[in-house]
């Protein structure tokens, strides 16, 4: 059918009124138009939307080529739309996968530019482009369409920013099914890079039939009515209310607290909270780096805690993974600073997130002995114990912020003991201060690095701590094996030392320093016997797996103190 008898068609009862003349205008919103205000969560559109059912459509459209005018561009989107909502879908896809934001014309002003015969032509335009061009391909469609100017939290918003003057945008109101409907194909078609000002075609769901009390979150059209909301906001509600990003929604947040872009610091301390739909992975930056607080995750959502470094103001980005494998930034809050807790100092290496969580389960870690994040401990030592599902390997290592502990000694702070599927880690501190214990992963099976899943933070006050390293454990220390003592890895000058060892599957064990010194099974199923470290640097905990062999393996390396 020619596009333009879709005009004559859809005429009818589709929210059109006539004047005195007989001329037909589109009808004002009005009661039956608004949705509640504040957003009532079941949903990201205006009306029930299976975009499925847009699939076949969406191709389509978005392969569809100019070939003369506007008209007989819309006669070919309106091959595969069978209904006035495919009509403005396809419409919408076509704009939003063809036509570039013109970021020079925009900043000129150049009104010729915007002409729908110009913007085939150059395929260019800015905002107003934009809604005069899609209002134009509606109407040709016979679907009723409105451009509507407004104020927008677009490219080059500042939080907390005014509004006042020329209004900055321009988007449309569609009539479907007997109300009106919300779109932006300027923002639907990409973004504006900030640092370089160029643009690039990043299709956005989020602006077609947005609803409306997430719409007013940064559009805020010159007459309320268009706003579709009960009760409207005003211009200062709009410059005050927190702006939470399309991807905020996108990646299915659902709230975030506190509801305010500016955050004040208490005790030196900023605390935010999402609520999500799903269990969703997150991290933040402050100032641009990775430190200064503690995430952890919940089922639906996360918490968390900073502590900036400085007095002052500072950039707070959190992002969201949801379900790409991208992590795009949902929220932005600028914090003020007025006191900085010296004692809350956080490792420069505890990374995101902190305790566990969903994450660590999914990942193979399952019914942690501390659920909590933060582990405080008197003494400098500590134990953390967690299920661990068959198949996968953990590794743990340990950081402060002092380089007493190297990248070689990481891992010799903590002694790793399985137990069952139960694994356990011993943690020494070789000082007070606070320490992240990272957690690590692989699957047996795989190739490829361990995955890191979370980390704790270690506390300790107590200064006399001075705890040594635990003893190198080698390849062939078993799964299950035991180490009673000696625990520190430093053994003294000139001494008899007990041994006390939980083997399995071996026929002989010694430990060897200058002597050899053998270890005997006892009644209860450990490995028993004493070492003289004299004269030796060094001392070996061996085992023969086979008695049938004399090949004897290394398993546990101690270092003995200079006399």
């Amino acid at each position: 059918m020619p596009a333009k008898e879709w005009r004559l068609q859809n005429s009818q009862g589709s929210g059109l009124q006539g004047d005195k003349n007989g001329n037909t205008r589109p009808r004002q919103p009005g009661g039956k138009d608004a949705h509640a205000y504040p957003w009532d969560r079941s949903s990201l559109k205006s009306m029930p939307l299976d975009l499925r059912q847009f699939e076949k459509l969406d191709t389509y459209a978005s392969q569809v080529t100019v070939k003369s005018g506007l008209d007989e561009l819309v006669s070919d989107l309106l091959q595969e739309a069978h209904s006035d909502l495919e009509r403005v879908r396809a419409i919408w896809i076509w704009i939003c996968h063809h036509i570039e934001y013109d970021i020079e014309a925009a900043q000129e002003k150049d009104r010729q530019a915007f002409k729908p015969t110009d913007i085939l032509r150059t395929q260019k335009t800015n905002c107003d482009g934009y809604a005069g061009l899609f209002e134009k391909m509606c109407r040709i469609a016979g679907v009723q369409c409105m451009t509507v100017p407004g104020y927008s939290k677009g490219f080059g918003y500042q939080t907390g920013q005014s509004f006042s003057g020329e209004f900055d945008h321009a988007w449309n109101a569609v009539y479907l099914d007997g109300r009106w409907h919300l779109v932006d194909s300027t923002w639907g078609s990409g973004l504006v890079d900030s640092a370089t000002s160029k643009f690039t075609f990043l299709y956005n769901e989020f602006y077609f039939l947005t609803h409306p009390a997430l719409f007013i979150e940064d559009h805020f059209p010159d007459n309320k009515n268009w706003q579709l909301l009960k009760p409207p906001q005003s211009l200062r509600q709009f410059e005050n209310n927190m702006y939470h990003k399309s991807e905020f929604y996108n990646k299915g947040m659902l709230s975030a607290h506190p509801e305010t872009s500016m955050i004040k610091t208490v005790n030196g301390k900023a605390m935010v909270t999402i609520e999500s739909c799903a269990p969703t992975l997150f991290m933040f930056m402050l100032n641009g780096k990775q430190e200064h607080g503690l995430l952890s995750l919940r089922k639906n959502g996360m918490k968390l805690e900073v502590y900036p470094p400085t007095v002052g103001t500072h950039k707070l980005q959190i992002f969201a993974k949801g379900n790409s494998d991208i992590y795009s930034s949902v929220l932005e809050y600028t914090l003020k600073c007025n006191y900085v807790d010296d004692t809350v100092q956080l490792p420069a290496e505890l990374h995101q997130p902190v305790g566990p969580s969903w994450f660590s389960e999914q990942m193979g870690i399952t019914k942690p002995s501390h659920p909590h994040p933060i582990i405080h401990t008197s003494d400098g030592r500590c134990s953390v114990s967690f299920g661990v599902e068959e198949g996968i390997s953990v590794l743990a290592s340990l950081h402060g912020d002092d380089g007493l502990i190297t990248e070689e000694t990481q891992r010799r702070y903590i002694f790793q003991l399985q137990r069952e599927k139960r694994t356990e880690l011993k943690v020494q501190l070789p000082h007070a201060g606070k320490f992240a214990l990272k957690i690590f992963v692989k699957k047996r099976q795989e190739a490829g690095n361990y995955i890191f899943v979370f980390n704790y933070l270690l506390c300790c006050t107590n200064t006399k701590v001075n705890w040594p390293m635990f003893p190198e454990s080698f390849g062939n220390w078993g799964q299950d094996n035991e180490l009673l003592e000696p625990l520190t890895g430093v053994l003294p000058a000139n001494r008899n030392v007990p041994f006390k060892l939980k083997l399995h599957g071996i026929a002989k064990a010694l430990v060897k320093g200058q002597d050899t010194w053998p270890l005997t099974l006892n009644s209860e199923g450990y490995w028993e016997g004493s070492c003289s470290t004299a004269g030796c640097q060094e001392v070996y905990v061996m085992v023969l797996e086979n008695a049938n062999h004399n090949f004897y393996s290394y398993i546990l390396k101690y270092k003995v103190n200079a006399q």
